[in-house]
């Protein structure tokens, strides 16, 4: 098994959430075509967590489909590391051609708080959310 990880991401974590679920347990080649089809705005990822007031997608199924969206930053973030998990695995001489994405999971990182003036002398803070992202490859034998 090979284990690849993405540290304080600067991208959604429920996005991040529903796009590792949609990756899990597909081959390493099928997984990084959804990738790319999601960020070319081809194909969208079924929100099964999170998903209030996200609106459905005729093509996850049915004549209302399921609740989906395109995640765009969140699916560049898991792509790079799933390609640096296919990285480390060619180093440890597995064949990239049989690699089933087992392990896919994002975690809540720190969040960098921030403050901008306001009107009349106040200020407030923004929050910036950071995620960590793992993907975890293994070698399957058909």
């Amino acid at each position: 098994m090979v284990l690849a990880s993405g540290r304080d991401d600067a991208v959604s974590f429920k996005k991040a959430v529903n796009v590792c679920r949609a990756i899990k347990g597909l081959k390493l080649e099928q997984a990084k075509e959804f990738l790319k089809k999601v960020i070319d705005e081809k194909a969208p990822v079924q929100f099964t967590k999170y998903r209030s007031g996200v609106a459905h997608r005729r093509s996850l199924g049915g004549p209302g489909g399921a609740a989906g969206r395109y995640p765009r930053k969140s699916s560049m973030a898991v792509l790079k590391v799933l390609e640096n998990a296919e990285n480390n695995a060619s180093m440890k001489n597995f064949q990239t051609s049989s690699l089933l994405v087992v392990h896919a999971a994002a975690q809540k990182a720190r969040v960098v708080p921030r403050s901008y003036p306001r009107a009349f002398g106040r200020m407030s803070t923004k929050r910036k959310i950071l995620t960590h992202i793992e993907v975890g490859l293994k070698e399957v034998r058909e």
